[in-house]
């Protein structure tokens, strides 16, 4: 290390003024400065890498000299580096005390006259004695907890100069700068080392007062008032700092929602920790954040706090049937629900699965059973999540970690007995990111729920009060495990009566609220009603129905705005004024009978719909040519259908060479919409039976029902919502397969009033009825 034997200093030198830092001899220690500040040192190549570093007594007001310090230190530049986002970093070692003489330059930068103040001990009982207890006094403070480096420890040991052992020690006492600045004037060394040691006693008194109180504390009070006598020591530490204490007031505030959150024990006990870690990071740290969310959602959780249920069932059944027409599965379950809950008051919530085409009231219904019981109403759409984490959640390690929805929506309504929502449960994807269906399978599992863990939280919380209610279009693309978690609840489409009495009671009085039609409400007649449900609508829901009448409103409010006198009724003819020409026709009745077309009928994740099955032949080599967007099991069904056909071509009169030389096509309309399900079967075989006997069927005969190569009809599914689509296009017969005579129940009285359905357990039996 150099010195000031070893090194010649100039009489001139650049000069930098310090501000808070206070530099010795023999200190290396690191600046970084300002683009501005990089000329000082880049001069100091012509002065051997030397500068003047002195620190400011104030901010310079004209006069740079009179802002400075007398004595300063001249220090050798060992290391400097431009940054490249602007300024640099130097490193610089401590040679020697200079004292300040005068400026010889202001611009660009400082260049001053220095003096060397030369520094010599002559060695003496007295300085080999402060030496010593000056040591040993270092060592005490080590022992009392105060931290000091190795390497200084060892330097310590071996250094005989005591003005160069004063430095060394200043500068690992804690001392403001100006005290700093003081000693660096004291230009004896002697008088030096006595104020270092004045001021290391007094650090070792205090360290050693500290562990006295401390051990007298820890002997005469327990824990708990030991952690409240320190917080109100630190608080009054702070105080008497000028400290904010908003950060105490903010810990304090966090205590007391976690003692008032009547939290589970083990729960507790985490929460505990959690604050007690807390309290040691600063808040500028991002690990403060992450701690302090984490603590506000533990505290936050409604644990043990749920509302009361509303156990009336007179009331939740006038509330039900005042939000919904009919849906009378639906109703009589959440009664029964209620009437079990006021019987047995801990039981678990139902898993239900509300399966449906759209507009049928699924979502609808969820609220209103949230309004019959009393509870607060949870809704998430799981329509295309793919990621596992939005069920349960991240982990706190990662960067904006969050609980997932389901604690996150609980953690919002501020109970743990939600009805909870959980939309479009057949439409959640799945890729790299997990399976979140399968993360649903421990919410939605009453055996599991109960201890449900969410990631972020990392503790269990009790799922097993919310009642879950998922909603669907179809059941297909639920996975197996899930499904088999749930009550499935069907909801059909409507018939034009229940349309009629939904637009009457709830769709056309909200309309006209919503259009600002309120003062002067147009009176809506029956056919008008029914106009607008069988020629512009076809659907199994009410939505477009919905929009329908929201569109002639608006044209009612057009009307008043334009100073025309307000329409008191809307009839049929006000209907198609508004609407313009119909959209949707009778499609059966419009069509004449023909030789290989068969009307079928399907069901699809917006209802039931009647389908046109067309068959055809051409010369060829005995192919069957398939179209029309067909699924590989009605593909597989048409193949079947033309293996028995050609099996008991006898019963028909078709002779069995027409198959050799000729080709067969069937084609299903509406190409661009995909199609598939076997209950298409029975329909097939019909019309390649017309096609091939050349035997016209009847339109108005439609049909529905798998078949096996003996020609047995097997069962369907879906059949109330193909008869209401059979009724709507104006079919007069329906031919169903026998096993689902017990289906019948659900199909309205007057739909078997309108509809002759006529139950077959062989599809001969079929063809016999649709064929002329």
């Amino acid at each position: 290390m150099a010195d000031a034997t070893t090194v010649h200093i100039p009489d001139v030198l650049p000069l930098f003024p310090l501000r808070e830092l206070v530099a010795f001899p023999y200190m290396v220690f690191p600046l970084f400065l300002k683009q501005s500040e990089l000329a000082v040192f880049e001069e100091a190549a012509h002065y051997q890498d030397l500068v003047a570093l002195v620190k400011m007594k104030q901010e310079p007001a004209g006069d740079l000299l009179g802002s400075l310090h007398e004595i300063g230190t001249v220090c050798r530049i060992n290391q400097f580096t431009r940054l490249p986002e602007g300024g640099g970093k130097v490193v610089l070692e401590g040679i020697s005390r200079v004292r300040l003489k005068l400026l010889v330059q202001e611009v660009p930068f400082a260049l001053a006259n220095v003096e060397l103040i030369r520094e010599f001990v002559e060695k003496s009982m007295v300085t080999e004695a402060l030496v010593q207890s000056l040591v040993a006094l270092l060592k005490m403070a080590l022992s009392f907890g105060r931290p000091l480096p190795d390497d200084v420890m060892k330097m310590i040991d071996y250094i005989d100069n005591p003005a160069r052992l004063s430095d060394l020690v200043a500068l690992y006492v804690n001392l403001p700068a100006e005290e700093l600045q003081d000693l660096l004037e004291t230009v004896d060394p002697l008088d030096r080392l006595k104020k270092v040691y004045v001021h290391l006693t007094g650090e070792v008194q205090r360290l050693q007062v500290k562990g006295e109180v401390a051990a007298e504390v820890s002997r005469k009070v327990g824990k708990t008032q030991k952690e409240y006598l320190l917080r109100e020591q630190m608080k009054q530490i702070q105080e008497e700092l000028g400290e904010d204490d908003s950060r105490i007031a903010e810990l304090n505030e966090l205590r007391k929602k976690i003692e008032e959150a009547a939290l589970p024990p083990e729960v507790q006990k985490i929460a505990e920790k959690e604050l007690k870690r807390l309290e040691k990071i600063t808040p500028s740290s991002p690990e403060y954040i992450v701690s302090r969310t984490y603590l506000d959602y533990l505290a936050g959780m409604p644990w043990q706090v749920s509302t009361p249920d509303n156990h009336d069932i007179r009331n939740a059944e006038e509330v039900l049937n005042e939000d919904h027409y009919d849906l009378k599965k639906v109703k009589d379950r959440i009664l029964e629900y209620l009437a079990v809950r006021s019987l047995k008051e801990k039981m678990k919530g139902p898993i239900l699965c509300f399966v449906g085409p759209p507009g049928v009231g699924k979502t609808s219904l969820g609220k209103s059973i949230a309004r019959a019981l009393g509870r607060k109403f949870i809704r998430i759409s799981l329509g295309g999540m793919r990621d596992e984490a939005e069920i349960r959640g991240h982990r706190r390690t990662y960067i904006g970690a969050l609980p997932g929805r389901i604690i996150q929506e609980i953690y919002r309504a501020g109970a743990n007995n939600p009805v909870f929502m959980l939309d479009e449960v057949d439409k959640i994807g799945l890729d790299f990111r997990g399976d979140p269906a399968s993360a649903l399978l421990e919410v939605l599992d009453p055996e599991q729920n109960f201890s449900f863990t969410d990631h972020y939280l990392d503790v269990p919380f009790d799922l097993s009060r919310v009642m879950f209610i998922t909603t669907a279009n179809l059941l297909d693309p639920i996975p197996a495990p899930l499904k088999d978690r749930m009550e499935v609840i069907g909801l059909a489409g409507y018939t034009d009566e229940e349309k009629q009495q939904i637009a009457a009671r709830f769709l056309i009085p909200r309309e006209i609220e919503e259009n600002g039609l309120a003062a002067t409400p147009p009176a809506f007649e029956e056919p008008a009603i029914l106009r607008i449900i069988r020629d512009y609508t076809r659907e199994a829901g009410v939505r477009n129905l919905q929009r329908n009448i929201a569109s002639v409103c608006r044209k009612v409010a057009k009307e008043i705005t334009q100073q025309k006198p307000p329409r008191q009724t809307i009839s049929s003819e006000t209907v198609e004024e508004f609407l313009g020409p119909r959209k949707f026709f009778d499609e059966v009745a419009a069509e004449q009978d023909r030789v290989g077309v068969v009307t079928g009928l399907a069901w699809t994740e917006t209802g039931g719909d009647i389908i046109f099955v067309e068959a055809t032949k051409m010369a060829g080599k005995r192919e069957l040519i398939l179209t029309g967007s067909l699924g590989e099991v009605m593909r597989e069904s048409a193949r079947a259908a033309l293996s028995f056909v050609r099996a008991n071509s006898a019963d028909w009169n078709i002779p069995e060479e027409n198959f050799e030389k000729m080709d067969i096509h069937i084609h299903v309309p509406a190409g661009a919409i995909p199609k598939d399900g076997p209950s298409a079967g029975i329909t097939m075989v019909t019309a390649v039976v017309s096609l091939l006997t050349g035997r016209p069927a009847h339109r108005d005969v439609a049909m529905t029902g798998e078949i096996s190569l003996t020609g047995r009809v097997l069962p369907i599914g879906g059949l109330k919502e193909k008869a209401l689509a059979a009724r709507r296009a104006g079919v007069k017969k329906v031919v169903v397969p026998a096993r689902n005579r017990e289906d019948m129940e659900d199909i309205p009285d007057n739909v078997k009033q309108e509809l002759e359905f006529i139950f077959v357990d062989d599809v001969r039996e079929a063809i016999s009825i649709a064929l002329q």
